[in-house]
């Protein structure tokens, strides 16, 4: 397992590019495939966890064709988690409000999940993170995440 790829607020504009930038429709299974390679399986892992044990709903969207398409996790009308997927490996971001973000502050999180929420740029509408996946420890710390946004 890697260790995560954080970003201070001036590094921002580093993260990795969206596999689907320049697509003007979602992924099929098979394009999904092809560009995540062997960390496909991880993702399905990520989304089969949030969807059953959360009961949250995929559901594709972009916001632009230039930013690319994300994998929406939703409760309701309400995105709790987006999976981005990139060349050859993908991340998950959460937007946490002020509760949330001292809930996880307070949970056993690993250190640099902790680091990523510290370092992360507070918004109106909350601390956006973004978690790069490499392995189990980050597909526990990504439900812990979701599971706390929700409670807050």
């Amino acid at each position: 397992m890697g260790t995560l790829a954080t970003k201070s607020k001036r590094q921002s504009s580093t993260a990795a590019p969206n596999a689907f930038a320049g697509s003007r429709t979602a992924p099929t299974e098979s394009e999904l495939a092809a560009a995540l390679g062997p960390a496909k399986k991880l993702w399905d892992k990520v989304v089969g966890n949030l969807t059953r044990d959360l009961e949250l709903r995929p559901e594709w969207g972009s916001s632009s064709v230039k930013a690319g398409w994300s994998l929406r996790l939703k409760l309701k009308d309400s995105i709790i988690a987006y999976v981005i997927p990139n060349r050859g490996s993908f991340q998950v971001a959460l937007v946490l409000g002020d509760k949330a973000v001292k809930a996880a502050k307070q949970c056993a999180l690993p250190a640099d999940v902790h680091k990523v929420i510290g370092e992360s740029r507070r918004y109106a509408e909350g601390t956006g993170i973004r978690i790069p996946v490499h392995g189990e420890r980050e597909i526990e710390a990504v439900a812990q995440l979701a599971r706390i946004k929700l409670e807050n």
